[in-house]
């Protein structure tokens, strides 16, 4: 790369918006509906026929998404969730909200994804129902084997929420040999997704939970305007047209138009811009392959089969022994590189909740290498390269 090159940044993951996204925005700005709109549920429309799902519910953030997941399936005090800790907290945050306790279960070292195995052992240390659910995490794009979780989950009486935040498009291989999408509602009862700059799908901020379950579709659309109806067949009274019923306690997750259609545009893109990332991904595993000093974060087997992969590559992790020495390294040559995630239960709000250092090993251990290389569709060649020849002169 020449002077010039080097000297501009480099992060780890970024927006790409071009002029058709602009175009859609302004249409919508332009229009009659700011918010609460046509562009809303034709968004919705669209992201649930790309993931298969037969309901999409678009909300203001993937928190928000997480939220409304927790309320509509009844989370309460007397609730106890599985999650892992390698994720972003919401993930965990979204069970507090509604006063449940979430208990952390270690992660596979191969691919940093929730230990099926280690779940299992949880849950068969218990009664039955002394657990509620299971909160699953498709890690960097990597899809969790939901036709696995769905056996044990029905064996315990539990309910599943994908977080599918790193994986519009990914999928994994079930029994069958059939390809199940992350997001499809197949196995999981909600599925979430996030649409911050850095996603695959970038609206700014935004979120959308997807389901197959018309009763949890119904009132995760009343969850998220407060808890109101305008549908005369729920409602308990009509006073008229203007009339609506507050049944229950909701907040206001609501998604503008002009970020749906900003989500609209994005979306019409989204398979070029995963083969992008699947492109950008090989060329890392080329230059790492056998690499002595980098380990790179494995893929799980459900998510490779004839045509490649299912991985949805949101994140490239690598591992390596001196992270911080790297992660500063890059940064003096303007690579912004990143570290996802902190484990979770390590962070003061879960030590004050009685976690501690030692409590999952593995996810420790994994959160004292890993490294998130730039990874996005508008990455360079040239700029590449460059990040892979400034690991490799640090490491080496």
């Amino acid at each position: 790369m020449n002077s010039e090159q080097q000297h501009r940044p480099i992060p780890y993951g970024r927006q790409h918006i071009t002029d058709d996204d602009i175009a859609a925005v302004v249409e919508t700005l332009q229009s009659d509906f700011l918010t609460q709109g046509p562009k809303v549920f034709e968004f919705e429309q669209a992201f649930a026929e790309y993931v298969g799902a037969k309901y999409a519910v678009a909300c203001s953030n993937g928190t928000a998404a997480l939220h409304l997941c927790t309320m509509a399936l009844g989370v309460n005090k007397e609730s106890r969730v599985l999650t892992t800790p390698i994720t972003f907290v919401a993930s965990a945050n979204c069970v507090r909200y509604c006063g449940g306790t979430v208990e952390f279960t270690d992660i596979d070292p191969k691919t940093a994804l929730l230990d099926i195995n280690k779940v299992r052992q949880k849950l068969e240390s218990k009664t039955k129902g002394y657990y509620s659910g299971i909160i699953p995490v498709d890690f960097a794009g990597n899809p969790v084997n939901l036709e696995e979780y769905r056996q044990l989950a029905d064996e315990h009486g539990l309910w599943i929420i994908e977080d599918a935040c790193h994986a519009p498009g990914g999928y994994f291989t079930d029994s069958k040999g059939e390809k199940q999408m992350c997001g499809n509602g197949r196995y999981a009862d909600l599925a979430i997704f996030s649409f911050h700059p850095v996603k695959h799908i970038a609206t700014g901020e935004g979120g959308m939970v997807t389901t197959n379950d018309e009763k949890l579709y119904q009132e995760l659309l009343k969850l998220r305007t407060h808890g109101i109806t305008r549908d005369p067949n729920l409602m308990e009274e009509n006073h008229g047209g203007w009339y609506m019923e507050m049944q229950e306690l909701g907040y206001n997750y609501r998604i503008p138009d002009m970020l749906c259609a900003l989500g609209i545009s994005q979306l019409q893109r989204a398979e070029a811009g995963l083969a992008r990332r699947k492109g950008i991904a090989k060329v890392y595993d080329n230059a790492f392959e056998n690499y002595n000093g980098i380990t790179v974060l494995g893929t799980s087997p459900e998510a490779l089969d004839a045509e490649g992969t299912g991985h949805a590559y949101h994140l490239y992790v690598i591992q390596v022994a001196d992270r911080i020495g790297l992660y500063d390294y890059l940064r003096r040559h303007n690579i912004f590189a990143q570290v996802h995630y902190i484990p979770a239960h390590l962070m003061p709000y879960y030590r004050n909740l009685g976690y501690k250092q030692g409590d999952y090993p593995e996810a420790e251990a994994y959160y004292a290498g890993c490294l998130s290389l730039p990874m996005y569709p508008s990455l360079t060649q040239e700029e590449q390269e460059f990040v892979i020849e400034k690991v490799k002169e640090f490491v080496g």
